[in-house]
């Protein structure tokens, strides 16, 4: 009877707290794990008809005295014997090299497909080459390491994910991706504090990174009102608007100054 008037008594309580108990794991379980969106959202791209895309092209400048290349020491790493320049700030013949162009403002709630092919990256000469690329968000990154000594891969982000993987002479490639657009993300060598370069995350496929000869262009526009955005490393940003009607072909200098 003792037993039976406890269960009486207990029971309503011990089933509440199992359900307290197992609404709570669910709750959780959604925080940790929301629900994914369908692919039909995930992957659906907004069509771009061809026929009236436009383009904006033009030069990236440098106004005032080029500064001097600092040299640095590889002597290090015998396997990176010898001297090199660094590549902060790039200029010939009054040309900015290394400056990443894209469209910051404009595009509104368009979705682009993310290309499927890779961007290279290799690290040859104890240098990253490019040293200034562009990627959209979850596109794969493959990492050469073409210099017979070993490498370590350091990403330094703010708003991705962190890594720090080594990759021997010879090596297979590394893929990586990086999830969240971010502008002037910096990759270091944790072997050769020296190396150094970035990685700009964008949501589009309009971008571009101005040459040796300052020139840069976007191509395949729809019509409509953009912020270009000219990032660089030390010079800071430069933002320009235009407006693109259909077919159309703007040109947008810019002109960045030391110290401003």
């Amino acid at each position: 009877m003792k037993t039976k008037k406890l269960l009486a008594i207990w029971s309503p309580a011990v089933l509440l707290a199992v359900a307290l108990l197992v609404g709570c794991g669910k709750k959780e379980t959604a925080e940790e794990q929301p629900a994914a969106p369908s692919p039909a959202a995930a992957t659906a791209a907004t069509p771009i008809d061809p026929a009236t895309a436009a383009s904006v092209s033009g030069t990236v400048k440098f106004d005032g005295a080029a500064p001097k290349p600092a040299k640095i020491d590889m002597n290090q790493d015998s396997n990176c014997a010898g001297s090199n320049t660094a590549e902060n700030i790039v200029v010939s013949g009054g040309h900015l090299e290394n400056v990443f162009i894209y469209v910051k403002e404009g595009l509104g709630s368009r979705a682009f497909d993310v290309p499927k092919d890779p961007v290279t990256l290799t690290q040859s000469g104890c240098k990253y080459k490019p040293h200034v690329i562009g990627v959209m968000a979850g596109q794969t990154i493959k990492i050469v390491n073409g210099d017979p000594t070993t490498h370590n891969i350091h990403p330094t982000p703010k708003d991705n994910r962190e890594w720090n993987e080594s990759q021997a002479p010879q090596a297979s490639p590394l893929e990586k991706t990086f999830a969240r657009e971010e502008i002037l993300l910096p990759v270091k060598c944790n072997q050769h504090p020296w190396m150094r370069m970035f990685v700009n995350v964008v949501k589009s496929p309009f971008y571009a990174v101005s040459g040796p000869d300052g020139k840069f262009e976007i191509k395949g526009l729809p019509p409509g009102d953009y912020t270009i955005a000219f990032v660089h490393e030390k010079l800071g940003e430069r933002d320009q608007k235009v407006t693109l009607a259909a077919k159309d072909s703007k040109t947008v200098d810019v002109t960045f100054k030391p110290g401003t």
